[in-house]
């Protein structure tokens, strides 16, 4: 009973980490570059969604104010690349990697500034609410990590399966000279795609702000997300939940099982072996290129 106490608790931490390695893995399919600042993304998202919605900032109903928040992030997602990201185009990809770790730092600095340093919780109708269900006790919280995450997941695929945009969004980040001569606008459809990817951070911001406290300093959970999905395979959006999955369930019997000095570097161990073993990851799509 303890070890399924301890899977449910993993999986819903998983999602999260699923949810924010999706922004990774959008933007490299787009661009063939990594966003480090995503997991700063997911957090000033957060925030943003906690400074409307709690008593002490604005204290709008919850089901109004994660939209607004949704789209806030959406627009700056895709106003950075618009205005920032694409001033570096033609420039060595270490040049984007810099700038957006240089943006995480940014964004860290602003969340501090305006909403302090202090853990601070987000006021939800659900919390501390649970389920319980043959012994095992789930909050609500966890139940709507999952439930968000199978959402948005079937609503991702839907999207980029049976829509024009979607259609677009896959053609450019497969080849964008052809999308480009086909007509497909590939600069809006790439500054769309960040869009999307601050969409996904503050969906997954939310969801982990709901679970628990969150400060500035939350924003580094974008490396155990960029471990997710180099895990799952940087090119593939299932893979990166799948790695999500992965490390969240990882954690909690690591905590359990193995001494605590050890149990931290558990998802970094699996990391490890899966580059030695498998470097395009588990579920990798690699596509060879003629030059």
């Amino acid at each position: 009973m303890d070890n399924l106490q301890l899977l449910v608790s993993g999986l819903a931490n998983g999602c999260i980490y699923g949810l924010i390695a999706l922004g990774f893995v959008l933007i490299y399919k787009a661009t063939e570059a990594i966003n480090f600042a995503q997991g700063d993304m997911m957090m000033l998202g957060a925030f943003i969604t906690l400074g409307l919605a709690n008593g002490a900032y604005m204290d709008l109903p919850f089901w109004i104010a994660v939209p607004m928040a949704i789209v806030m992030m959406g627009v700056l997602g895709y106003l950075l690349d618009m205005i920032v990201i694409r001033r570096l185009f033609g420039e060595a990809q270490i040049a984007v990697v810099i700038l957006t770790i240089a943006l995480g730092f940014v964004m860290r600095f602003a969340a501090g500034t305006i909403f302090g340093y202090q853990p601070q919780s987000l006021e939800t109708p659900y919390a501390g609410q649970d389920i319980s269900f043959g012994g095992v006790v789930l909050g609500v919280d966890e139940a709507v990590v999952v439930l968000a995450t199978v959402g948005l997941t079937i609503l991702l695929y839907l999207f980029f399966n049976r829509t024009r945009l979607g259609v677009a969004m896959q053609a450019a980040s497969q080849n964008q000279l052809a999308a480009y001569y086909m007509g497909i606008p590939v600069r809006r459809v790439q500054s769309l795609i960040w869009g999307l990817a601050g969409v996904t951070a503050t969906i997954a911001g939310v969801l982990y702000a709901s679970k628990g406290s969150i400060d500035p300093s939350a924003g580094l959970l974008g490396i155990k997300a960029f471990a997710a999905a180099v895990i799952g395979g940087m090119g593939s959006l299932p893979g990166a939940l799948l790695g999500g999955l992965i490390i969240g369930v990882i954690e909690p019997f690591a905590s359990r099982y193995v001494a605590a000095g050890y149990s931290q570097i558990a998802p970094y161990l699996l990391l490890f072996l899966v580059l030695v073993f498998r470097p395009h990851g588990i579920l990798a799509q690699v596509h060879r290129k003629k030059v």
